[in-house]
């Protein structure tokens, strides 16, 4: 009897490990069992995780914008520090009203990754700070702005669709400032996550040796 249990548990077992093995995360606008309802329309796992994702950045890019006014050695770079601090100050007062509307809790610090980048430019000087400034910046900007596309054209939360919206513009304006510094090497950007369907995907940071 015992060996048949253990033949029927098996049997249930093999199920669930099939599902977990093929597991993807939800199409933006698509529903999901994890999909809940809100005052402003559905809230998706991928709603859920942008929302999370914009706090994320403007813990680490606001600090990042600072260091760029203190340490920038050029106008250009401290203009980019002035629009990362600019930007990311209404946009993060805005994550937050829209996560008290969605009822939904955020990050209070940095990411691991986005800490040891903060960590990478503080030990930075002169022309080298600049460098790592402004191609780390842009890589993650440029990372971060298909996916914020993604959620804007398919989330069906209107919150998340005002969020998204301000967001891009807030990306673009940056990826523009930073290149403007002239120092961006587009040869060793990362393009956009691959067939990633969420903004968790870990962006590379840019080489410490980036070169114009």
């Amino acid at each position: 009897m015992i060996l048949a249990m253990m033949s029927t548990a098996a049997a249930l077992l093999v199920p669930v490990v099939r599902s977990a093995g093929s597991y993807r995360s939800p199409q933006a606008g698509e529903a999901s069992p994890g999909t809940v309802q809100t005052p402003t329309g559905p809230l998706t796992p991928l709603d859920r995780d942008f929302v999370k994702r914009v706090r994320l950045a403007g813990l680490w890019e606001l600090p990042a914008g600072r260091m760029a006014l203190d340490k920038g050695g050029t106008p250009e770079v401290k203009t980019a520090g002035e629009h990362l601090i600019s930007g990311h100050t209404d946009l993060d007062r805005a994550v937050l009203e829209a996560a008290a509307t969605l009822n939904l809790g955020v990050p209070e610090e940095p990411s691991d990754q986005q800490k040891a980048w903060l960590k990478q430019l503080d030990a930075a000087q002169g022309e080298e700070f600049d460098r790592l400034f402004a191609n780390i910046l842009r890589n993650a900007h440029g990372q971060v702005f298909a996916v914020v596309a993604q959620v804007r054209a398919g989330t069906q939360n209107s919150t998340v669709r005002n969020l998204a919206t301000m967001t891009n513009s807030t990306v673009l304006d940056h990826i523009t400032v930073l290149e403007d510094t002239g120092l961006v090497n587009y040869g060793a950007l990362s393009g956009p996550p691959g067939g990633s369907s969420s903004p968790s995907a870990r962006t590379a940071p840019a080489p410490a040796g980036t070169q114009r």
